[in-house]
């Protein structure tokens, strides 16, 4: 099974974003090491516990600093912007990694309703068909007149550099016939509602449209993961992660305590429920425990490469679960 890594760029409790974007570079520059096959940078807006609201300036920084991973977004939001922009900015940085960028495209905002409007510079939202503007950046990354007519006029520069590798984000399986008519590869988040199949895969893979980007259908699927040498250490690095997800789900501004003060933390009876309930996200234990269920899934499911979310509280807890899965799957 081939191993990558989603990195949202928390930001800990009492950690500076400076901090959390240097340790970026460390578990890119690890992964490297390791053999993980892409580091993929999210896009969020408006919060204080995530340093990754530009992924494409990680990217270069990233990209620049290891040799054989392949560097991309995880993803960009394309209803932000402009498929021209989008287009330059990464072929601008094939330019300087050539056959190391991926651009993984979604859909949703990665923010809440000021950062929408703050994007969007206070103007209503143009709620253009988001295919149809993924379609647009293909077209002009490879230098193709647009079928839409804003884009007609121009060409994208730079021009003629390797293309990058296109990736559809999707969470639901609702997007899986659009990723294969397009020809992108297929990026499902596990790890949003835990809502992946083989259904889903093979409606994706028997839709597959082969293009200049890609010539066959590639499927990569996010898990969130908690690696320890033992069970009960895991489960002490998992429960930051757990509160985190609690306080997500209750609307609140969340925050990434540490193992210590968590499990000091008094919980209700329904927190332990919804915890519980939360943990077919969060793959929690040892790294034979935890390659074992990313395994039968892959074998179930019908994919061969697993994305690991791991926002432990610590880089060096971090660093321990990307190592002991690297050394159970790679």
């Amino acid at each position: 099974m081939k191993l990558s890594i989603l990195d949202q760029i928390p930001i800990p409790k009492g950690t500076s974003a400076a901090e959390a974007l240097h340790n970026s570079v460390a578990l890119a520059k690890l992964g490297d090491t390791l053999g993980y096959t892409r580091f993929w940078l999210a896009e969020h807006h408006n919060t204080t516990s995530l340093a990754s609201s530009a992924p494409e300036i990680s990217i270069a920084h990233i990209a620049a600093n290891t040799q054989n991973i392949r560097v991309g977004s995880g993803g960009i939001m394309s209803m932000h912007y402009s498929a021209f922009k989008i287009a330059e900015v990464f072929n601008t940085l094939s330019a300087y990694t050539p056959g190391r960028i991926d651009l993984g495209i979604g859909r949703a905002p990665g923010g809440d309703h000021p950062s929408i409007a703050a994007l969007a510079q206070g103007r209503r939202m143009y709620m253009d068909d988001q295919y149809d503007k993924i379609q647009a950046i293909l077209d002009l990354m490879r230098g193709e007149m647009s079928s839409l007519p804003e884009y007609r006029p121009v060409r994208v520069t730079p021009a003629h550099v390797p293309l990058v590798k296109p990736w559809l984000l999707g969470s639901t399986g609702n997007s899986a016939l659009r990723a294969g008519q397009l020809g992108l590869g297929y990026s499902f988040a596990q790890f949003f509602n835990g809502q992946a199949s083989r259904a889903i895969f093979d409606h994706y893979k028997k839709n597959f449209v082969a293009n200049d980007y890609m010539s066959a259908p590639e499927i990569t699927v996010t898990y969130a993961a908690t690696v320890a040498e033992t069970v009960e250490e895991a489960e002490y690095r998992a429960l930051p992660i757990d509160l985190y997800r609690l306080q997500l789900m209750r609307g609140q501004m969340p925050i990434i305590i540490s193992a210590e003060e968590a499990a000091n933390t008094a919980l209700t009876e329904m927190d332990k429920m919804m915890i519980e309930e939360n943990r077919k996200l969060h793959l929690v234990g040892t790294a034979a425990q935890v390659s074992a269920k990313l395994q039968q899934d892959a074998d179930d499911f019908g994919f061969d490469e697993a994305m690991i979310n791991a926002n432990q509280a610590t880089l060096q807890q971090r660093i321990e679960t990307y190592t002991l899965l690297a050394k159970a799957l790679l």
